[in-house]
């Protein structure tokens, strides 16, 4: 089945270029040229891929990405900023507003399909069913933690952390399973991407849940497991 990518970006020779070399690749491409469109064309469109410009006019990227996961029908779409700032803290800002992957630009074509198979080859890879604890469970339809009866609406990737937490309670999660079970062996992501999803699922279900093994990894502490 042919895969639907959505791109967006203000500059329309750089959508050009990129619109041509993944229609070669036999992709089926929609283009935006910002932010507001974009979640427009989105709706309508429904791509498996979004490659969303980061410095915008009028909505730039990270707010178009926060409106992006609002969006049920869109949950499950994969999204990757495509930008030329590199610095931590842009990266971080993206991860928090639900991206899945960051590319710098400018990019040679050849590697840019590249990077979007790879992104596109992703699949849920957690697996093993999640325990369901009284106090911390999931909702798998819906993306939700369930915190004591509370409901909490999750992004995709930490939804799949949490998931991947709640499948063997106590059992330490090193850096390197993380990354192979929620991101893929494929993904190209900065160092502190885990951080950044473990700081927010800590924000969102509260801190006892999951515990540092310092040099190691995580794990997650359920009292009536």
């Amino acid at each position: 089945m042919q895969k639907k990518i959505l791109l967006v970006d203000d500059e329309s020779d750089i959508l050009e270029l990129i619109k041509y070399n993944l229609e070669r690749e036999d992709f089926e491409i929609r283009m935006a040229f910002n932010g507001k469109d974009a979640i427009i064309v989105a709706k309508e469109f429904k791509p498996d891929l979004i490659i969303l410009d980061v410095m915008m006019p009028e909505m730039d990227g990270v707010e178009t990405c926060i409106e992006l996961r609002k969006i049920p029908a869109l949950k499950n779409v994969i999204i990757a900023f495509l930008t030329a700032r590199g610095e931590d803290y842009s990266q971080i800002a993206g991860f928090e507003a639900g991206a899945d992957d960051y590319i710098t630009k400018p990019i040679k074509p050849r590697v840019l399909v590249s990077r979007v198979k790879a992104l596109l080859r992703r699949t849920d890879r957690v697996e093993e069913v999640a325990v369901q604890s009284t106090k911390l469970s999931i909702d798998e339809d819906r993306y939700l933690a369930i915190l004591e009866g509370k409901e909490i609406t999750l992004p995709k990737k930490e939804f799949q952390l949490l998931k991947l937490l709640l499948s063997k309670p106590e059992k330490v999660f090193t850096r390197d399973n993380i990354f192979s079970e929620v991101w893929g062996n494929d993904a190209v992501v900065g160092e502190r991407t885990i951080d950044v999803h473990i700081r927010k699922l800590r924000e969102k279900i509260g801190d006892k849940f999951i515990s540092t093994v310092k040099g190691v990894g995580y794990k997650l502490i359920l009292e009536d497991k």
